[in-house]
């Protein structure tokens, strides 16, 4: 027994000064059930406030101006641009610069006096839970907008119709399967080159890597050359399965769709080589590929609203690649955007895979240390 207990300690000893000298490991066990709690715990909220929505007040009254300030105060939505007409508000829409807007007819004061609804939200129904906390506002109180206090409107008017685009019937398959795109290419592409350098070190090719007269930056790029046509791949396989199992719309073009993953994938594989880079085994490369997963899927939007993040939350969901993809891809197939009103998320992609690759190559040194 005193043998048994010798040799069991001998082993926990070499573990404890292993784990010591394993530096990502240990770092990777306490970042992430940390970032799991912060991101659940602070960042997560599926209450939607402050909703970016535009205004078409056509009617250019009091009983307009008094209307908006009453929605405002429900803090559900944030009026951050005017339209002159409802023409102007749906191009915002498809665009991704607002979420939704409030259309104020002319004849506002008659429809007062007359009890009849006060006007009409168009409503980007792609996302299910920000449509479904603007469809709360159907049957607000308005009553101090009311022209005679006194008489109140009946309770089975509506106080706005709403109209849904998109996703009329609110289908989370059309809201699920654009984004599942974003995880599925994030976790692949990632995790493909971010064991891609740590692999031929594992299996001994690093030496003739190294006596090859091929630099740093040709072989960066050489590494994610493969994957992108795997990347392409999978997006078919998701949208061809998604129109024919699930009828989600294709309402963009098909060149556009590529395009905008073109981006994301080349992003996406730049990121997991600067990993590559960093890390010393291909379980440090998985345990480094989770730890960018995660805050990948619950910051993107494709879980909660981007828009009930925190302000520190949406600040590093800025950074990551997947939430610009998460915007263009939705935008593209839902909502029938075409990339040149995407230009913001597009020059951030093509930005984050050329600073990438850079640092990759620079980070790589053709020698065995």
């Amino acid at each position: 027994m005193p043998a048994f207990w010798g040799r069991m300690s001998a082993v926990i000893v070499k573990e404890f000064k292993h784990l010591g000298r394993d530096r990502m490991t240990f770092g990777m066990a306490v970042m992430i059930p940390l970032v799991q709690l912060l991101l659940f715990g602070y960042a997560i909220n599926t209450e939607v406030r402050y909703v970016p929505v535009g205004l078409v007040d056509q009617s250019g009254s009091a009983a307009g101006r008094i209307i908006t300030q009453a929605v405002s105060a429900t803090q559900v939505v944030d009026f951050q641009q005017r339209y002159h007409t409802p023409k102007e508000a749906e191009q915002a829409i498809v665009k991704g610069e607002i979420r939704a807007a409030l259309v104020l007819p002319p004849d506002l004061t008659q429809r007062l006096v007359q009890h009849r609804t006060l006007g009409q939200w168009l409503i980007d129904g792609s996302d299910t839970m920000v449509s479904a906390s603007l469809l709360q506002l159907r049957n607000m109180p308005l009553n101090q907008a009311i022209i005679d206090p006194n008489i109140a409107p009946p309770a089975a008017t509506p106080t706005f119709d709403m109209a849904l685009f998109f996703n009329p019937t609110r289908r989370s398959a059309v809201n699920i399967i654009p984004g599942l795109t974003a995880v599925i290419l994030t976790m692949t592409m990632v995790l493909f080159t971010a064991t891609a350098i740590v692999r031929e070190r594992e299996r001994g090719n690093m030496e003739l890597i190294i006596t090859t007269p091929i630099r740093p930056i040709e072989l960066m790029i050489g590494k994610i050359v493969p994957y992108i046509f795997i990347g392409l791949m999978q997006v078919s396989i998701i949208l061809l399965l998604g129109y024919w199992i699930f009828d989600v719309p294709v309402n963009g073009s098909v060149t556009h769709i590529y395009l905008a993953t073109l981006l994301f994938i080349c992003a996406s594989l730049t990121l997991g080589l600067i990993i590559s880079t960093l890390v010393q085994t291909q379980l440090q490369a998985m345990q480094a590929t989770m730890f960018i997963l995660l805050p990948s899927i619950l910051l993107s939007g494709f879980m909660f609203p981007y828009e009930a993040m925190p302000h520190i939350a949406q600040t590093i969901a800025e950074a990551l690649p997947a939430t610009h993809f998460m915007r263009m891809i939705r935008a593209i197939i839902l909502r029938g955007a075409e990339l040149d009103t995407l230009v913001f998320d597009s020059l951030w992609l093509i930005a984050f895979t050329l600073a990438g690759i850079t640092l990759a190559a620079l980070r790589f040194h053709k020698r065995l240390d």
